[in-house]
């Protein structure tokens, strides 16, 4: 048995994910999965060595350690949650920015209010004084 095209799969109403694996196509999967959980295991080993060693410069170690943690960003997209660059991904991709805005919106908001918040309380003086 042949596996269906992706065009007619979709067409049928099938959902991406839903379609009969055949033997070839479902080791091919399997071997995406145990390439990405071996890298990601990978960058997990080095995050921790270069933590904990001396060989590398000091001051480096927290942009190392920012490099690896978006490599393994990377790896967890592509490998896990499939999302890549085709044509067929679009919605993937504008939902993943979405919510990365999110995201970051509520980290500059909440330091923000947190850079401000001494601003706007009452002295010190003036609260002790109010509780007597």
């Amino acid at each position: 048995m042949t596996p269906p095209e992706q065009s007619d799969l979709y067409e049928d109403g099938i959902a991406p994910g839903d379609e009969q694996f055949v033997a070839a196509g479902m080791m091919r999967g399997v071997r995406g999965y145990l390439l990405g959980l071996g890298l990601a295991a990978l960058l997990t080993v080095v995050s921790f060595f270069v933590a904990r060693t001396t060989l590398v410069w000091e001051p480096s170690i927290p942009v190392a350690l920012c490099v690896l943690a978006i490599a393994q960003m990377g790896v967890h997209l592509v490998f896990f949650l499939h999302i890549t660059t085709g044509p067929d991904n679009v919605n993937n991709v504008l939902a993943l920015a979405f919510g990365v805005l999110i995201v970051l919106l509520v980290i500059v908001g909440s330091l923000w209010i947190m850079a401000h918040l001494n601003h706007n309380m009452m002295p010190m003086d003036q609260i002790m004084r109010m509780q007597h």
